[in-house]
């Protein structure tokens, strides 16, 4: 048997921003204990058509599942919990997270019918043994309630696994960072620091939520119409500091949309909202004079069918706005998102509407660690190994340049699949096991091999052609082939009826069979002809479809 070692696997989360799952094995190979932490999704987009969430393929810990003993969760958004529910029922481990990361899990679980019996809850700053780890949370800040960073105990040594972070010294809901286990941390000797990357290319500091509380109350004072605001759900603080900022402002506040609703009725739950905070109705907020009204609302990424984008469509039943009224972005754009809220924005203007986005005021900050902050946390830390992961390519490579500026003797920038020994004898990549992503298409979960997905991408890109033939028992045509086309052109260049074109070729390939024509034949003669006529006649390469009926 190999030797005892302490190793670090990414999944999900290192060479891309999202998906994040992340794997601690103490032991030696084919025998190890293993830990997870967080489980993440990312969201489907153009490339992935009829795909709403994606997940990291667990393969290769289900290999070792019975050796799985728990998940660990950092915090609530969905790049670190989304994919539970999903992934529980391979898995079969407990899952452990603070009361608000547990009150989300919690109704995912629901929704999907999970055994409610995984989730352990524990409060920050919770140390535990689990297997081969003795762990703890530490309190972070961050742009959702109760971050947590996790500091993983072994026999070869101590990680920090941080999440996601930054250090807010005003944060307008919950504890500052616990600097001061940071530092006995640091003291006691830190082997590695796992670390969130996603920030590492900006300088200074990510800035505070109280200083856009302030800037928020100053921008809503200056409005004499209705105010909607939008911003991420999961930033109860924000929620927070946009309620207080209304009421300052002798403005009611009336939520719109359900995630807001389900994540503050969370953050309800766990104890986290202030007493002050009160909503009015939809129906009541209607009666509400324009002055002393504010809704706040989900969507603001552009997400089509959220409260934002059927406000803009003048399609909501509860909300109108028009001119003279104020929309207020308090979020940033995330990439990939930036058509989508552009037409939005473009959209509530059209009706008139003022928009007023961070680049006008400050009126958000990123929940991540620029450059200042990373090298505080690297100064209480002082680890030996620099990890980060939580990055495209370029943060974890321009990160592991950082550290090392920074004195840090080691780092390493993985990616998915990187099996990585950290002792003893490392920071070294040992293996690439296998990694990649599945996708919810409806109810079940598939590969990205999945024939559904590639004909479906396929058909997203250059249309479908569906080529149905009848044959008698003679094997000749029965009837006239018929060609469906979607996606395609209806004519050629010349105006010439394409599917009448195809439909000529398909009987054409059938006549030269003659008898020897069973179904295969029949599929791949037909394929050959059509693809032939749709290459000549439009260049490019739809999913093609054969169906053959037997009369």
């Amino acid at each position: 048997m190999s030797a005892s070692e302490l190793v670090f696997l990414p999944l999900g989360g290192s060479g891309e921003i999202g998906m994040n799952m992340n794997l601690y094995g103490v032991g030696p190979e084919g025998a190890r204990e293993w830990i997870m932490i967080d489980c993440g999704v990312t969201f489907g987009d153009h490339a992935t058509p009829g795909i709403d969430l994606i997940c990291p393929d667990p393969a290769y810990i289900l290999e070792y599942k019975d050796n799985l003993k728990a998940l660990i969760l950092t915090h609530g958004h969905e790049d670190h919990i989304g994919a539970v529910a999903l992934l529980a029922p391979l898995l079969e481990c407990p899952v452990y997270a603070t009361p608000f990361t547990a009150a989300l899990v919690r109704r995912k679980l629901e929704e999907r019918g999970v055994d409610l019996q995984i989730l352990n809850i524990l409060d920050m700053g919770a140390r535990f043994q689990i297997g081969a780890f003795d762990l703890e949370y530490v309190t972070l800040t961050h742009s959702i309630p109760e971050p947590c960073g996790v500091i993983v105990r072994t026999e070869f040594g101590t990680v920090l696994h941080t999440g996601d972070w930054k250090i807010d010294p005003e944060p307008t809901l919950g504890p500052v960072t616990d600097d001061n286990v940071l530092r006995a941390l640091g003291d006691d000797g830190v082997l590695a620091m796992v670390c969130d990357s996603t920030n590492v290319l900006s300088k200074g500091t990510s800035g505070s939520e109280m200083r856009v509380k302030e800037q928020l109350t100053s921008v809503i004072s200056e409005q004499t119409g209705r105010v909607a605001v939008t911003t991420f759900a999961s930033n109860v603080g924000r929620v927070v500091s946009i309620c207080e900022a209304a009421y300052d402002n002798d403005r009611s506040v009336c939520l719109i949309g359900r995630s807001m609703f389900r994540l503050v009725d969370a953050a309800r739950e766990a104890g986290l909202l202030p007493s002050n905070i009160r909503f009015i109705d939809a129906k009541e907020a209607g009666h509400v004079p324009e002055r002393h009204i504010l809704y706040l609302c989900t969507g603001s990424q552009g997400e089509p069918r959220a409260a934002l984008a059927r406000i803009a469509r003048d399609d909501h039943p509860d909300l109108v706005l028009s001119e003279g009224d104020t929309v207020l972005f308090s979020s940033k754009v995330i990439p990939g998102n930036e058509r989508e809220i552009y037409d939005l924005q473009n959209a509530l203007v059209e009706l008139g509407v003022e928009i007023i986005t961070e680049k006008d005021a400050f009126i958000h900050v990123s929940g991540h660690p620029c450059q200042d902050e990373l090298r505080m946390m690297y100064e209480w830390a002082r680890p030996e190994i620099a990890i980060p992961v939580h990055g495209e390519a370029r943060h974890l490579e321009a990160h592991a340049e950082f550290a090392n500026a920074l004195g840090v003797k080691e780092a390493l920038a993985p990616r998915n699949g990187d099996l990585i020994r950290l002792a003893p004898q490392g920071p070294l990549i040992i293996d690439e096991v296998p990694s990649g992503r599945l996708y919810l298409d409806g109810e079940q979960l598939v590969g990205d091999g999945a024939s559904a997905m590639r004909e479906r991408r396929k058909a997203s890109f250059a249309g479908s052609v569906t080529v149905s033939v009848a044959l008698n028992k003679k094997g000749k045509l029965a009837d006239a082939p018929i060609v469906a086309l979607l996606g395609v052109p209806d004519e050629t260049e010349g105006g010439e009826d394409f599917a009448l074109i195809l439909e000529e070729a398909t009987g054409a390939a059938i006549a030269r069979l003659g008898r020897d024509n069973d179904d295969d034949r029949v599929d791949q003669a037909v394929r050959k002809a059509v693809r032939a006529q749709i290459n000549r006649y439009w260049g490019k390469r739809p999913a093609l479809g054969v169906l053959i009926h037997r009369v």
